[in-house]
């Protein structure tokens, strides 16, 4: 999860008492129109208000402009708003569920008789700019109570279950909700008269004519509130943005998404797959993903003892009594599979790797001179993620990670957390991904699902931010996102074309140690309970797998490519020289193949080039007579005549630095 970052502050104004927050930002000539425009204000207790609030005393606010992270929440919860008001337009009998803004659009959740279909949302789309371009004014209106509220929405089900449980309800529906009084918004026609509404907490945007460019982009099949046991909704996802360059642009970038899409490569480039048989989220690496994956395993495993590391292995299941003792069954039980009975116990599959970790840690005494000590192995856990949120590789239900646990003093940690983001970086580098900033993850104080008290908490999270803060990178807030035993960095990484992925982890726990009963021998004698740091570095081999392969739309880095060269003979008689060639480069430890297809050379060297390989090798009779070969690379540039020793030399010098940067004449 990517945490909302930090709005820019903007200089304060005064609202003066009985104004509008509009007449304020009109007078102190802030813009009200275009991509800039001011769309909101955030009052001093930091709530954003809608540009019709009147306070009844002078009171300071930040304006908020539509493209700072605020003001683009409220552009695409306007929008939402605009799209259930065209569905009720053309499906009367649609009855509405919430309509959120989401990470680049926005969606909303409706029950009708049947799905949508494409010309449907081609017609939604026509009615939003018909109802944007009528310039409807968004005007905020309180429930005198809750009685009143249920009466105006008796013809809304799904609203009135929202009233029902107001203020034990999820952001999402806060949105529509909110955690104090009871809101609606009405849409006002140019006469003032009411055209629509909908139940909302607010803010929204002062007309729909703040709305410059929007797109519906799909529909899809949601339960109510996330649930399999409530309802099946239909949910249409759209897209809202402060001017039609930034849309133009945002489209592209899909475009461009789609082309790099993992789930695609993977079969095309034949590197992995999902069967059916197997299972939902559970995959199979094909011969030549089982290639690039083992470069991956190989790498950081060949790290991980060069930073001190032990490798440990540990089973797929175990009685139910470790996730009691580690903690994680009362707070993950719903994310992990079904317990299976086995001679009279219940055996779960692992859904992390902590708890052995600590068993190891406990089969012996242990000294502080030990310390810090370092565990690490190739876990694979299991995670019942619900059907509606698998997707490839980068969420899955069967995945392997690159699990590690230090042990340390509790005067070690800060030193040991450096130690390890520093590990982390390095290894993001070595792969191409040098784009990057941290996320803290914090215990949200309000929430049951954390355990520890204020003090551990408080000494955790500051060790944390200490070491994030000192590495000089931008350093970003997740309240409420730590684990339930302690709170934790994330490393964000960009790829090729500015995604943000979360991959690895750095978390500080205090509470397994204790509940495991963890101790060492400290210099002075007595019995100490060390801290646990958990760690890992890809996250999951199989969701940064699925990010490299977008990251570099399949055309790998040489030294992780599959097949690293190809030979393409130009007529059959040169195919022997070829094989030739190749086995001098198997034998320097080159991925090396002779394209032995009846296929002409131009269709050899255009299924190269679909297949991504960095080196083409070919020959002819004038290679064959001087002992050379000619190189076409993955770039389409060319190198004729090259000694076949140099050749040799050549490929495998790329392949040994590790470069990400693809091979080429130039």
């Amino acid at each position: 999860m990517s945490a909302t970052r930090t709005p820019a502050v903007a200089d304060p104004l005064v609202v003066p008492a009985g104004t509008t927050a509009a007449d304020a930002v009109a007078a102190a000539g802030l813009p009200t129109t275009g991509p800039k425009a001011i769309v909101v204000v955030r009052d001093a207790g930091g709530r954003l208000r809608d540009l019709d609030w009147r306070p009844e005393l002078d009171t300071d606010a930040t304006p908020v402009a539509i493209d700072e992270p605020d003001g683009l929440n409220v552009l695409r919860h306007s929008a939402a708003h605009v799209l259930a008001q065209a569905v009720q337009d053309i499906f009367p009998e649609a009855r509405l569920g919430i309509g959120p803004p989401i990470d680049n659009g926005f969606y909303y959740d409706f029950d009708v008789p049947k799905p949508f279909q494409p010309e449907d949302l081609t017609k939604l789309e026509k009615r939003m700019q018909e109802i944007v371009k009528a310039g409807q004014a968004f005007r905020r209106r309180e429930y005198k109570s809750l009685d009143e509220a249920k009466v105006e929405l008796a013809a809304e089900p799904y609203k009135l279950e929202l009233v029902d449980i107001k203020g034990d309800v999820d952001d999402a529906e806060l949105s529509t909700v909110g955690a104090g009084e009871l809101t609606h918004y009405d849409n006002l026609d140019k006469e003032g008269k009411r055209v629509w509404g909908d139940l909302c907490r607010g803010p929204h945007l002062p007309t729909t004519r703040f709305i410059p460019a929007f797109k519906l982009m799909r529909s899809a099949a949601a339960y109510w509130r996330g649930s399999e046991k409530n309802p099946q909704l239909q949910r249409i996802y759209g897209t809202a943005w402060p001017s039609r360059d930034e849309l133009k642009a945002y489209l592209n970038r899909l475009a461009e998404a789609e082309r790099r899409d993992h789930r695609k490569l993977g079969t095309e480039l034949d590197l992995f797959s999902f069967p059916d048989e197997i299972g939902s989220g559970l995959v199979v690496f094909h011969p030549k993903g089982g290639i690039i994956k083992r470069e991956m395993e190989d790498y950081v495993r060949a790290r991980h003892i060069e930073e001190g590391f032990q490798y440990v292995s540990s089973p797929h299941i175990t009685k139910e009594g470790l996730f009691h003792t580690s903690g994680h069954l009362p707070y993950y039980k719903d994310t992990m599979f079904p317990p299976m009975q086995l001679e009279g116990a219940d055996y779960y599959l692992k859904a992390m790797n902590c708890p052995m970790h600590n068993l190891i840690f406990k089969s012996r005494g242990r000294s502080y001179r030990e310390l810090p000590l370092r565990f690490f192995e190739f876990g694979t856990v299991y995670r019942y993620e619900k059907s509606g949120v698998v997707h490839g590789l980068t969420r899955v239900r069967g995945l392997t990670q690159d699990d590690s646990h230090s042990y340390v003093t509790a005067e070690q940690a800060p030193g040991e957390i450096k130690h390890l983001l520093n590990f982390v970086l390095s290894l993001l580098r070595d792969f191409g991904l040098d784009d990057y900033y941290l996320e803290l993850s914090t215990r949200d104080p309000k929430s049951d699902k954390f355990i520890g008290t204020d003090e551990q908490w408080a000494v955790a999270t500051k060790v944390l931010e200490d070491v994030a803060v000192e590495s000089g990178l931008e350093l970003v807030l997740d309240p409420g996102g730590a684990a339930f035993y302690g709170p934790k960095i994330s490393v964000q990484a960009k790829d090729a074309i500015g995604r943000t992925w979360q991959m690895s982890t750095i978390q500080y726990d205090f509470n397994q140690p204790a509940r495991f009963g963890l101790e060492f021998q400290a210099a002075d004698g007595t019995r100490q309970e060390p801290v646990m740091i958990h760690s890992a570095k890809f996250g999951s081999i199989e969701r940064f797998f699925g990010v490299l392969v977008e990251h570099y739309a399949g055309a790998f880095p040489a030294w992780l490519a599959p097949v690293q060269v190809v030979g393409i003979p130009i007529r059959d008689d040169h195919v022997g020289y070829l094989a030739e060639f190749v086995a001098k480069l198997r034998a320097a430890g080159i991925r090396a193949e002779v394209d032995y297809s009846d296929d002409r050379m131009q269709k050899k060297i255009r299924t190269a080039q679909q297949q991504k390989i960095p080196f083409m090798a070919i020959a002819g009779d004038d290679d064959v007579a001087a002992g050379t070969v000619s190189f076409r690379y993955r770039d389409g540039s060319q190198r004729n005549g090259v000694p076949v020793d140099e050749a040799v030399a050549h490929v495998a010098e790329i392949v040994r630095s590790r470069t990400n940067v693809g091979p080429s004449a130039a």
